[in-house]
């Protein structure tokens, strides 16, 4: 007799004001196996797997584990059922150590005592036994989001749950953390485990999963074995069309340095040494030059230097010849400075804002959106809200009017860039801008991408995607403990290269 399925999701039916996120979806899971759940943003991916984790009620549809129905209220439910979720966005109290948050609600006790002890040689174990190296005593809000990341995982594997839902898990991981992840996940599924893994990224689809399942606007399309399909037929269920996978770009006609930075230090949070060491560079009109890097080098830091977000130790910055190093981030703003942040939730958008005042957060005072009197144009602002929704295609539940908090983290990051990228800029910063897109968004960004930097304007690129990094820039600059240790030029290097100066194999003295 065939074994039941660990998971089966039958006709799952989840509706909000003005949308339907799953329409009728059924979604089966072996046991054992990593299952690919792909589709573009907004297509209702967390959306089913907050509905297996009891984070929401199911309008139609059931849940059955090992081929009976369960009744899914909340997490609790889904944790004493060992059901575990790795979040998009992490669900990590900030004040509390890694620990305090990984045992949280499982804590150990004694005589009405608490045994962290035991709790951080468990935590420290499962750490050693799946590389997932944290520090347990640092706060949340002081780490790295690739360690939050690995925050998450632990909280999982600690309560020892069966079935374990990843949602994005590499969108914030460097290349060789990303390897490290699809052999953890691949030696928890030779232990038993039943994986679900949300991804946008196809390789990593092709090289982990079993099977995948493919939703498009909310509706099912259909599921494949990995060994029988290809990453185009994957792309074309996923967007509907085909998708371009290289970046096509004319050799960069570089200007006048639009940034000019010069010895920068900029002190850590976490430890006593600068994250960012006497850190010289230009960035040019015209090019792009990209800050690779494993992360937790010191980039964050940089960007947070150059953008005014944390004060300076020394060294100065100068942007457009202007002094600007403790300037304030308007005045950085007002001058033409875009900034594409690493975290959209604390840095790039007020969540429980509407999405048309996230669009003209920083231009509210314009005369085209405000009036003499100091009062807001709503109709001004709402019309450009509406172009720039259409032509960034950010897929929201009730239009301009949606709450940000209520859109999905890759529609989140389409409203992002398009704010940044409408903007009268001299000088684009972009962190991380294609994390938790979908290939067909991800075409389009690297294309605005170019499209500004032809223009003449100045790009910052900061990513972990060597592929990106790769593809997109003129010049690549490498970061290594909080240093700049090699100018690369991605015409004449590889890959191979690239790895070896961001592991701090290699580096050279740059040319100042």
């Amino acid at each position: 007799m065939e074994q039941p399925y660990a998971i089966e999701m039958l006709n799952i039916t989840k509706r909000f004001p003005g949308i339907i996120a799953n329409d009728n979806i059924t979604l089966q899971l072996r046991k054992g196996e990593i299952h690919a759940l792909l589709g573009e943003n907004g297509a209702g991916k967390s959306t089913l797997m907050s509905v297996l984790f009891g984070l929401y009620q199911p309008e139609e549809g059931i849940i059955k584990k090992y081929g009976k129905q369960v009744n899914i209220k909340d997490p609790n439910d889904a944790n004493a059922l060992g059901i575990g979720m790795v979040h998009q966005h992490f669900k990590l109290v900030e004040c509390f150590t890694v620990l305090d948050n990984i045992i949280m609600g499982v804590e150990p006790c004694k005589f009405g005592f608490l045994r962290k002890d035991e709790a951080r040689k468990k935590v420290l174990e499962l750490s050693e036994k799946y590389g997932l190296k944290v520090d347990p005593d640092a706060l949340v809000e002081d780490i790295t989001v690739g360690m939050q990341q690995r925050t998450e995982i632990l909280k999982m594997l600690y309560r020892e749950n069966e079935i374990l839902i990843f949602d994005e898990p590499t969108a914030v991981l460097t290349p060789q953390e990303i390897d490290e992840l699809m052999q953890i996940m691949k030696g928890l599924a030779a232990e038993g485990k039943s994986i679900l893994f949300i991804s946008h990224k196809l390789n990593e689809i092709m090289s982990v999963a079993d099977r995948c399942t493919v939703l498009r606007k909310g509706k099912y399309i259909g599921t494949v074995n990995i060994a029988d399909t290809t990453k185009e037929e994957l792309s074309r269920m996923m967007v509907g069309r085909d998708v371009e996978f290289t970046v096509h770009k004319d050799a960069a006609k570089p200007g006048e340095p639009v940034l000019h930075v010069e010895n920068l230090c900029v002190a850590s949070k976490t430890h006593k040494h600068d994250a960012v060491h006497n850190v010289s560079f230009d960035v040019r009109e015209g090019e792009i030059v990209c800050i690779a890097g494993i992360d937790g080098n010191g980039q964050t830091e940089l960007v947070y230097g150059l953008t005014g977000l944390e004060p300076v130790k020394s060294g100065k910055v100068v942007f457009k010849d202007e002094n600007i190093t403790s300037a304030p981030i308007r005045r950085r703003s007002v001058m033409g400075m875009s900034h594409i942040p690493e975290d959209r939730h604390k840095h790039g958008l007020v969540l429980d804002y509407s999405l048309e005042d996230n669009l003209v957060l920083q231009r509210y005072f314009e005369p085209e959106f405000v009036n003499k009197a100091g009062f807001l144009k709503r109709g001004a602002i709402r019309q450009y809200a509406t172009r720039l929704i259409e032509q960034f295609d950010v897929r929201s539940g009730q239009g301009s009017v949606t709450t940000a908090r209520s859109m999905s983290g890759g529609n989140q990051q389409k409203a992002i860039i398009a704010r940044e990228m409408d903007k009268e800029t001299s000088l684009l910063i972009a962190v991380q801008p294609t994390r938790g897109l979908d290939v067909g968004a991800i075409e389009y960004i690297h294309k605005q991408i170019v499209a500004q930097r032809d223009k003449g304007k100045a790009v910052l690129l900061v990513s972990l995607e060597l592929d990106e990094v790769m593809a997109l820039s003129d010049r690549i600059l490498v970061m290594y403990e909080g240093e700049i240790v090699g100018e690369l030029d991605p015409k004449t290097t590889s890959v191979q290269e690239l790895g070896l100066y961001m592991a701090g194999a290699k580096r050279e003295e740059v040319k100042k």
